[in-house]
């Protein structure tokens, strides 16, 4: 949603009620608290019910006059949880939630995995990664602002939130289809970026490729690409729901225009 940029912020205000739908929010609605807090206030009274997980640019640890010094890391995650609860929005640390309407039951799982550079050719080492995606321009501010403290990378923290994920998801009783939902795509073929096609290595873990099939996804959503597009793999959809900068889509149409029905399919 990129709330940062007013264009965006105005057409939030102007999005209808639907107050029978509910929402879910993949990631990335801004940098500022304050501009996190108006988009949960908002969508909360426009929707029955909101999903949210996280993106980067939630995560980034950037000085904020109206917030004091900026939180950064596992302690910034926490806060936005809190943030979130605050306002009734589900989190990936909340139960998750079945839904009974049409098309369903279907379990709704936000998921918050990060990424560990694994998305990159075989080739490339993990200490080269960076100045390869560079050598064609594509540098991700992640490196200056997204701080992974306490873990002692970002590969670490992608790894805990991993392995605490699938605990969770093997819960789920078998059978029973799901929407898994986090910022990054869950597999690399999905990446379309061609104006930055090495910037794939802030885009997901390999970890995650083949959880459509071992979760029982009949919808997997995501976020972060800013190419927005429909993929199908073993029978499962893949949603790319990214609204972008004011730049990437038609202000005449509204924010309306870029909601997508789940379900029924």
């Amino acid at each position: 949603m990129h709330l940062a940029s007013e264009p965006n912020r105005e057409a939030l205000q102007d999005l209808p009620s639907h107050d029978e739908d509910w929402l879910i929010v993949a990631g990335d609605i801004a940098e500022k608290f304050e501009h996190v807090r108006l988009a949960f206030e908002t969508l909360t009274r426009k929707f029955a019910k909101v999903f949210w997980v996280p993106g980067n640019h939630d995560l980034w640890a950037i000085p904020d006059r109206n917030d004091g010094p900026a939180l950064a890391g596992e302690a910034r995650y926490r806060a936005l949880v809190d943030c979130a609860r605050d306002y009734g929005v589900l989190t990936p640390e909340d139960p998750f939630e079945t839904w009974e309407g049409s098309g369903g039951p279907l379990v709704i799982a936000p998921l918050f995995l990060l990424y560990d550079y694994s998305f990159r050719p075989d080739h490339i080492g993990r200490d080269e990664v960076v100045d390869w995606a560079r050598e064609e321009g594509a540098v991700c501010a992640d490196e200056l602002f997204l701080n992974h403290a306490p873990f002692e990378s970002r590969e670490d923290w992608c790894a805990r939130r991993c392995e605490e994920t699938e605990r969770r998801l093997e819960e789920i009783p078998d059978g029973l289809p799901t929407i898994l939902v986090n910022h990054y795509p869950l597999r690399r073929d999905l990446i379309h970026i061609p104006r930055a096609p090495r910037f794939t290595p802030w885009c997901g873990t390999r970890r995650t490729e083949d959880w459509h099939r071992r979760f029982n996804a009949r919808v997997v959503i995501s976020g972060h690409l800013h190419t927005r597009r429909t993929d199908w793999r073993d029978g499962s959809r893949f949603e790319e729901v990214s609204l972008g900068y004011p730049r990437q889509w038609d202000q005449n149409k509204g924010m309306a225009h870029y909601l997508r029905d789940v379900l029924p399919e």
